[in-house]
């Protein structure tokens, strides 16, 4: 599950206030960097929206521009910078996208915001790689119930930290029908844990993974994980993964939490998917700052495919990445991706394609796939992000994620 650039560009934004024509400019990502032609055409930013919002509300930007001659752009979206230079875009970029004199418009998923001053700009990607940043304004986050701000760049003071009430169990899930089968046709249900007794030692390691750098945590994944088996509970068919502050310090100097994780790794059994095969979870998102719950892969080092990751601050949005052979998508649905609802999740890993569905229903294919001979075993857990690219908790009281099920149709 390792953070990938899209949501968190590198560079900082030109301070140039107003709707102006903007030349294509290498934005400042050493990786990427890229000196344009003078070919290029000009891309004006005529309209962006909002100026104002309010903290901790969900808040969605609305980005119009043209360009001079017509062209397809890789990457379209919003970016947002804090006054210290960090990076909160809007999620819901568009891809593939041609960019013409007739116009584009967009409207990004939602995020929310702490009170105080950002800078805010449309920017897009061209097919050789180089990021170009639009005309930045500044966008002024009130406090809540507070008046809008008036649009200055001068920050609204942070309220005091309100300490976190304990965290309500999860509640158990409606009981699940029994697995009907898997929404791609053809397959057979072939492993499962639908978390009905004792946790299953013969299916899931709850106490390492390979894919951190110290087997029990990383501090070089913006996560504060250190992983922690009591920190894993299974009762009334309900896995509940809970994590708090630990008296561990990572090698970087941050406090860890410890927090729970599931793999197939290190098991009698050591399952796992492969090509052709569709595994599907049905789990409960949670609803505190610095959560960072997923169901990924992960084999020698990488074969890394995310059927999802979820962080609170985008409520209704799932990162559905595959590492493998880079694609992804950012999948906003507010009906069925919401903070403390309960939500089937599932991936068909496909060697030409690899296929994201929620709730039964296909909501993204790749194209890209995972290849013939790719296999991989699975890890379902609670990460605690360290506030790189999305808060990090805001208290130290608990936080959890649960699982129903984790079922693989071959």
């Amino acid at each position: 599950m390792i953070p990938t650039a899209t949501p968190a560009r590198l560079g900082v934004v030109a301070a140039a206030l107003g709707l102006v024509a903007v030349p294509m400019v290498g934005q400042a990502n050493a990786l990427t960097r890229h000196p344009a032609t003078s070919a290029a055409p000009t891309v004006t930013q005529d309209r962006l929206t909002p100026t104002t919002a309010t903290a901790g509300a969900a808040t969605t930007a609305a980005l119009t521009l043209h360009a001079s001659s017509c062209f397809t752009a890789k990457t379209v979206g919003v970016g947002v910078r804090d006054a210290a230079g960090n990076n909160l875009d809007f999620p819901g970029d568009l891809s593939n996208q041609q960019i013409c004199p007739s116009g584009l418009s967009l409207t990004t998923g939602a995020r929310t915001f702490a009170s105080g001053a950002y800078t805010v700009f449309g920017f897009y990607q061209d097919q050789a790689g180089a990021w170009h940043n639009l005309a930045s304004q500044t966008l002024t986050v009130s406090a809540a119930g507070s008046a809008a701000g008036s649009g200055t760049s001068t920050p609204t003071p942070a309220p005091a930290p309100t300490p976190t009430p304990a965290p309500t169990p999860a509640p158990a899930p409606a009981p699940t029908p029994a697995p009907s089968g898997s929404p791609v046709p053809g397959k057979t249900l072939t492993w499962s844990d639908e978390f009905n007794g004792p946790l299953d030692a013969t299916k899931w390691n709850d106490s390492s993974t390979t894919s951190y750098q110290y087997g029990n945590h990383n501090p070089n994944d913006n996560k504060l994980d250190w992983i922690d088996p009591s920190d894993v509970s299974v009762a009334g068919g309900v896995a509940t993964f809970t994590a708090q502050p630990s008296s561990h310090t990572l090698e970087n100097g941050k406090q860890a939490w410890t927090t729970g994780l599931l793999t197939t790794e290190g098991t009698q059994q050591g399952f796992k998917v492969k090509t052709g095969d569709y595994a599907e979870a049905r789990v409960q998102m949670p609803s505190a700052p610095g959560a960072w719950p997923a169901l990924w892969t992960w084999a020698n080092g990488g074969s890394e495919i995310d059927s999802f990751e979820y962080h609170p601050d985008n409520p209704n949005l799932l990162e559905l990445t595959n590492h493998v052979n880079f694609a992804q998508k950012y999948y906003t649905d507010a009906n069925a991706v919401q903070p403390g609802q309960w939500v089937t999740i599932g991936t068909y890993y496909g060697a030409n394609s690899v296929d994201y569905y929620v709730n039964g229903v296909k909501v993204f294919s790749d194209n890209t796939g995972v290849g013939a001979n790719w296999s991989a075993y699975l890890i379902l857990n609670l990460s605690i992000s360290a506030g790189e690219y999305h808060p990090a908790p805001s208290g130290s009281a608990p936080i959890s994620f649960a699982a129903d099920y984790v079922r693989v149709y071959r």
